[in-house]
């Protein structure tokens, strides 16, 4: 383990690599502070450029990017009542408070030192976690692994969206994008009409970039008459008052940090769920909750500690099982096949240098967050005033020429434009796009471990019910898709009754 621990310093502690991680904060603090340019955005166009990478460096650059865009999107919705990031939504109204009542460097502060702790936080426990489950994992077969892939799927319905009828179109729809090709078990050409170019299916990395960059190109587009106007506050000294905030409120710090960290591990939640879950758990267990809204502190620690601990909890179904935690790790899995880290519980012995140089990279990234962030802030409002309709068009040809680089194709260009033109109109008519991701990426696992799994048993499907852990998964998949049957009876039972 010595040796392991050592050798992965030396991949991340060496010059290139450093400055890596230097670059990318730098690039994840500007995207997560442009309204409307998300953390998954700032992933996906991270992805043509580690594509030169060694493996180290490229996983480097995508975990301090995304680390930093959550944080950095506390900064618009603090001082212009935006969201940089869906992660910031939860607790932008009272930032906004805070700032309108003088306090814009506590807010931002608190964003800031919060996001870091929770941050560690959730590097520890998939750093302790991820191994002991790797270690169980490996006891899975053909049977474990489709019921788990199956709830990965039921709970990016449940958990991801507000309308589970729509979720599940779409998850439908990324389903039927993953059968394209000849990449199943049969290895017959399905949905290719003909087009060479379809046979190795849809390709993960164009599909990406256009659903969660080019429909964000395509809405500006739309929308470009809206102009940001930045709050005149004054911003002093960010670190101020937060060892107050600390010891006033460490049950806080712990229940988010917690919190984000259990839903970052739920397959298609992700930090916003995250944030906006624990924003609610603080309030209802607060001695003040009459203070929230008005400019209160608590809320925001509490979330901030959530939207972080929630991107390392996202790690460990990627890690462990190759199951996206979010559409961020959903994108993580592709550059790790890409790099032939393939993910799953033998990656803790085939590639344990590499996943201890990710763990490192995961410290390192929220340590680091706290002085390049207290820059941000300070820059915060130059930030803000870059012309977004010179942004735009760079970030569209930037696309363009990654999406080309993959594989060398113009269709994979005509792929990206596709997709997002698909995200756009999917999004304005309420249809999340995460569940389509999600499905591309696990609908050809998903597939696979049935049809061999029905191999083994001799067309018995009695069999997916007669090992232990794929009972207790089989019970636990079944009753999340029963459960909103029983709570509309019980509902109906208790209406009812009522006099």
């Amino acid at each position: 383990m010595l040796a392991h621990l050592s050798a992965a310093a030396g991949q991340v502690f060496d010059l290139y690599v450093l400055t890596v991680i230097f670059a990318s904060a730098v690039f994840g603090l500007f995207v997560g502070a442009v309204p409307g340019l998300t953390a998954t955005m700032a992933t996906a166009l991270l992805v043509p450029v580690t594509f030169f990478m060694p493996p180290v460096p490229a996983i480097a650059a995508i975990v301090t990017a995304t680390a930093m865009a959550i944080f950095s999107g506390d900064i618009p919705g603090c001082l212009l009542r935006i969201p940089g990031t869906p992660a910031s939504a939860a607790y932008t109204d009272e930032a906004y408070a805070m700032t309108r009542n003088g306090q814009a460097e506590i807010a931002l502060g608190a964003g800031l030192v919060f996001s870091a702790v929770g941050g560690l936080f959730g590097t520890l426990v998939l750093m302790t976690a991820a191994p002991m489950l790797a270690e169980w994992a490996i006891r899975f077969s053909d049977f474990e692994y489709f019921w788990l892939v199956l709830l990965g799927l039921t709970c990016a319905i449940f958990i991801a969206t507000g309308d589970p009828v729509k979720g599940f179109v779409s998850l439908l729809l990324g389903l039927l994008f993953a059968t394209i090709g000849v990449g199943n078990p049969a290895g017959h050409p399905r949905f290719t009409f003909g087009q060479p170019n379809l046979l190795s299916g849809i390709s993960l990395v164009p599909m990406m970039v256009g659903m969660f960059a080019v429909s964000e190109v395509l809405r500006y587009a739309i929308n470009s008459k809206q102009k940001l106007v930045v709050a005149q506050a004054k911003i002093g000294n960010v670190f101020h008052g937060m060892w107050d905030l600390a010891v006033r409120y460490p049950k806080s710090i712990l229940r988010g940090s917690m919190l984000g960290t259990l839903v970052g591990a739920l397959p298609g939640a992700g930090a916003d769920i995250a944030a906006w879950m624990s924003y609610g758990m603080s309030k209802k267990f607060s001695k003040e909750p009459e203070k929230f809204g008005t400019g209160h502190p608590e809320g925001i620690v509490e979330s901030g500690a959530a939207n972080n601990s929630a991107l390392a909890g996202a790690w460990i179904p990627a890690l462990v099982f190759g199951i996206p935690g979010d559409s961020i790790t959903a994108i993580i899995i592709g550059v790790l096949y890409m790099k032939n880290l393939n993910p799953g519980p033998t990656i803790f012995i085939n590639n344990p240098v590499a996943i201890y140089a990710i763990f490192m990279v995961f410290i390192l990234a929220n340590l680091l967050m706290i002085p390049l962030g207290f820059l941000a802030i300070k820059a915060a409002k130059k930030i803000l005033q870059v012309p977004r309709n010179i942004l735009m068009p760079l970030i569209l040809v930037f696309c363009i020429v990654g999406s080309y680089a993959i594989n060398n194709s113009v269709f994979d260009v005509g792929i990206m434009l596709a997709f997002g033109l698909l995200a756009y109109l999917m999004e304005e008519n309420g249809f999340p796009v995460a569940p389509t991701i999600l499905g591309v990426v696990l609908g050809g696992m998903l597939e696979e471990n049935f049809i061999k799994a029905m191999i083994k048993s001799d067309g018995s499907f009695a069999a997916f019910f007669s090992r232990p852990i794929a009972a207790t998964l089989a019970v636990i998949t079944i009753a999340v898709w029963l459960s909103p049957l029983i709570i509309r009876w019980l509902r109906a039972r208790r209406a009812s009754q009522a006099p």
